[in-house]
């Protein structure tokens, strides 16, 4: 083999390495394609990643898993989207926190549609999905530092399940659906609910309570470990479900603002992060439970 080849070859060949060696950040994304609003983010089922403010607010924007982003979606009117979930059917769900929306998109035809409206809620912000395709929605109010959660059944029917809250955040279902987990951005809580065969929710647990930085969105992986994003600290916490922590990852900028799984195995957790307004992602040991979806669909 002549040298610069075998040279080349061997700089391919470490790049790989690098970029599979877990829980090391890697950037996605270019800085400023995206808003200071970077948000979601969700993959399909063929690995990209979408996440909301695409250089601009209204807009969702599809990013390849080799980073080339572009536009998928432009939301209507005022509409702003922040957390995103797909259902069985391979729909996309986008919590829209400007028109106090649940938007449904038909993935094929860009179709947008108002799947449930509730004047009360504060800002839908991230949304969890059961196994059952039942939607749960965070709901905070950042000024009074409070917050709910709502229930959103297939039929678009929205039920508040929990009140009296701290500023809710991130959110997301275990993977045997039995238990619903919920944070406070501002009081640091992590907390879980027994969800009912109705779909509504038993008394609340504290898991963990952090004593410094916030919090953003969280997902599980396949075993039910919370992955969640730490804002101010600059990480990402993996965690059990009864509060252990296991890692924390650097993700190369202070403010991330949400997580979630996907890459050919499942394997890649993708993070918005919202100093750098980028996408930037790393590889993990067990796949996430929304890619695992994917495959049953």
């Amino acid at each position: 083999m002549h040298r610069f080849a075998f040279l080349l070859f061997v700089s391919v060949a470490t790049s790989a390495a690098a970029e599979d060696k877990p829980f090391i950040a890697t950037p996605l994304t270019d800085p400023k394609e995206f808003t200071g609003g970077i948000e979601g983010p969700a993959c399909d089922g063929e690995g990209n990643i979408y996440a909301v403010s695409f250089l601009k607010a209204q807009n969702i924007g599809i990013v390849t898993p080799q980073g080339a982003a572009s536009l998928f979606v432009t939301l209507p009117g005022k509409s702003t989207g922040n957390g995103i979930v797909f259902d069985l059917k391979g729909r996309m769900y986008v919590a829209d926190y400007a028109e106090h929306n649940v938007l449904r998109i038909d993935m094929q035809t860009k179709k947008i549609e108002v799947f449930a409206h509730e004047a009360t809620m504060h800002q839908p912000n991230d949304l969890a999905i059961a196994p059952n395709d039942t939607i749960y929605a965070s709901d905070p109010d950042w000024t009074m530092n409070k917050g709910q959660v709502w229930m959103v059944s297939t039929a678009g029917k929205i039920q508040k399940v929990a009140g009296d809250m701290g500023t809710t955040n991130g959110i997301e279902v275990s993977p045997d659906g039995k238990w619903l987990y919920v944070n406070e951005s501002v009081q640091r809580n992590v907390w879980k609910f027994p969800i009912k065969p109705d779909g509504t929710l038993g008394e609340k647990k504290l898991i963990k309570q952090f004593p410094d930085h916030g919090f953003d969105g969280m997902r599980c992986d396949i075993d039910g470990n919370l992955y969640i994003a730490r804002y101010g600290k600059g990480t990402v916490v993996i965690m059990t479900p009864e509060g252990k922590d296991l890692r924390e990852i650097d993700v190369l900028g202070k403010q991330p603002s949400n997580v979630c799984f996907g890459g050919p195995d499942g394997k890649t957790v993708y993070v918005t992060e919202v100093e750098h307004t980028r996408l930037v992602q790393f590889r993990v040991e067990k796949p996430g439970l929304a890619w695992q979806r994917w495959q049953k669909k």
